[in-house]
């Protein structure tokens, strides 16, 4: 019987959002539900800092983002370089509304992501919308 590692968990609440994490010895998974705004924005990127410290992996689910602002898409960046910094391997499950939001700000697709899944268990479909040029 193969001895099982350890899991720490963590957990931090603002005032409208929820942070929890659960990390082992070489991978972190941070949990987020609420709305990311100004008010909590760097507490987010703070708190991902933190849980990413001692890992090799970091996901950062994101599905239960009822709201993100411009602030948050600033976070998300912050983690990204602090990640690249930290040789750490990241990538997040956006919800819709994070979807939209790197739609707008992030059109190129530079932070990691992966497609959040249908009720069906299946990826859902990133449609393209056609934007008339103006004259």
């Amino acid at each position: 019987m193969e001895p099982t590692m350890p899991v720490t968990q963590s957990w931090q609440k603002s005032h409208t959002a929820e942070f929890t994490a659960r990390w082992g010895p070489s991978v972190a998974l941070v949990s987020v539900s609420g709305e990311l705004d100004a008010t909590n924005a760097d507490q987010l990127a703070n708190y991902v800092q933190r849980c990413a410290r001692n890992c090799s992996w970091l996901v950062l689910d994101l599905r239960g983002v009822d709201f993100i602002g411009t602030a948050g898409f600033s976070a998300l960046h912050r983690i990204n370089v602090m990640c690249s910094a930290a040789d750490v391997h990241w990538g997040m499950v956006p919800s819709q509304a994070v979807c939209r939001l790197l739609r707008i700000c992030d059109p190129d697709g530079a932070l990691p992501t992966a497609e959040p899944e249908n009720g069906a268990g299946q990826r859902q479909p990133r449609l393209l919308k056609l934007i008339p040029q103006l004259r």
